[in-house]
C-alpha cells in the first residue's frame, strides 16, 4: 500500500512539474518579442533557348536576411508582422550568338496569426497563416532591354520550430511560404528561415 501510494504521490508530482515547465517555458500573454533571422530561398531562371555564359548560374540557393516583431495575445495565439529581403538575383545568357542578362530584386512584408504548442522540454511547433505583400523588380540587359516592378498581395503560411536557450530568447527553423506576384522570375514562393527572438 505504501509503495502505491508513493508511486501516486511521484507520478503527481512529476506531472506538476512538467506542467508548471510548460507554463513557464510558453510566451506570457500581453508580452512582445522581436527577431531577426537568415533567409535561404531557391531561384530558377529557365530560359528557353537561352545558354548561360557566366557559370552555372541559372539555378541555386539564395542567402538573405529578415526582420520581425509580435504580441502574444495569450500563451498559445500571437499576431506577427515581418519584413524579408529575398535580395537580387543576376543572370548572364546568350542566344543565337548575342548576350544578355537578367537581374531580379525582391522583397516582401507580411502580418499573420500565430500559434505555438508545446511538445517537449524547452520545445515547440507553430504555424503561420495571413498575408504577405510581394514587391519584385526586374531588369534585362542586352539587345532588348527592358525594366519593370509590381506588386501582389498573396497568402503567407508558415510551419516550423522553436527552441527555448533561456526564458526570453527562442531560436526557429521554419518554412515560409510567401506566394508570388505576376512578373517573379526565377523565385521560388517558398524559403527556409533560421531565426532568433527576443520575447520582452
Amino acid at each position: 500500500m505504501k509503495k502505491i501510494l508513493f508511486a501516486v504521490i511521484a507520478s503527481a508530482a512529476a506531472l506538476s512539474g512538467t506542467a508548471a515547465y510548460a507554463q513557464n517555458n510558453q510566451d506570457a500573454a500581453g508580452t512582445a518579442y522581436i527577431g531577426a533571422g537568415v533567409v535561404g530561398s531557391r531561384y530558377d531562371f529557365d530560359a528557353a533557348g537561352a545558354g548561360a555564359v557566366s557559370g552555372d548560374n541559372h539555378s541555386g540557393t539564395k542567402a538573405a536576411g529578415k526582420i520581425y516583431g509580435g504580441y502574444n495575445v495569450d500563451n498559445t495565439w500571437a499576431i506577427e508582422a515581418g519584413y524579408t529581403d529575398f535580395g537580387k538575383r543576376s543572370y548572364a545568357y546568350s542566344t543565337n550568338g548575342s548576350a544578355g542578362g537578367l537581374t531580379t530584386d525582391s522583397h516582401s512584408y507580411y502580418v499573420a496569426g500565430k500559434g505555438t504548442w508545446p511538445v517537449a522540454r524547452d520545445f515547440d511547433v507553430f504555424a503561420k497563416l495571413g498575408v504577405a505583400r510581394n514587391h519584385n523588380s526586374v531588369s534585362t540587359s542586352g539587345i532588348a532591354a527592358v525594366s519593370g516592378s509590381n506588386e501582389k498581395t498573396a497568402l503567407y503560411a508558415s510551419v516550423g520550430g522553436e527552441y527555448a536557450l533561456t526564458k526570453n530568447v527562442k531560436v526557429s527553423l521554419e518554412y515560409e511560404n510567401y506566394g508570388k506576384n505576376d512578373i517573379d522570375v526565377g523565385r521560388k514562393a517558398g524559403a527556409v528561415t533560421a531565426g532568433l527572438r527576443y520575447n520582452f
